[in-house]
């Protein structure tokens, strides 16, 4: 797993860090993680699959539909494009 080491953290920045983390009831650096976690991977972030299954939805398709895209597609190969 990677680590990460922080330089240069200001004193004041430590005991904000170590008052928060007491009120979560966790480690100095569990807070850190924490706060990390949601900086880099906020819950509104774009999810790739949930994405092209809710357009899937919307546009009517289903399993069988797809099912037969398949079928057709390995009938028939797709050409390389020419340029």
């Amino acid at each position: 797993m990677p680590a990460v080491t922080i330089r240069n953290l200001s004193d004041e920045t430590h005991r904000a860090l170590k008052l928060r983390a007491a009120k979560h009831n966790r480690s100095t650096e569990a807070e850190i993680r924490a706060i990390l976690e949601e900086a880099a991977r906020p819950p509104e972030r774009l999810k790739l699959g949930s994405a092209l299954a809710e357009r899937s939805r919307a546009a009517g398709l289903s399993n069988a539909d797809v099912e037969a895209l398949e079928a057709g597609r390995e009938r028939m190969p797709a050409e390389p494009m020419r340029f």
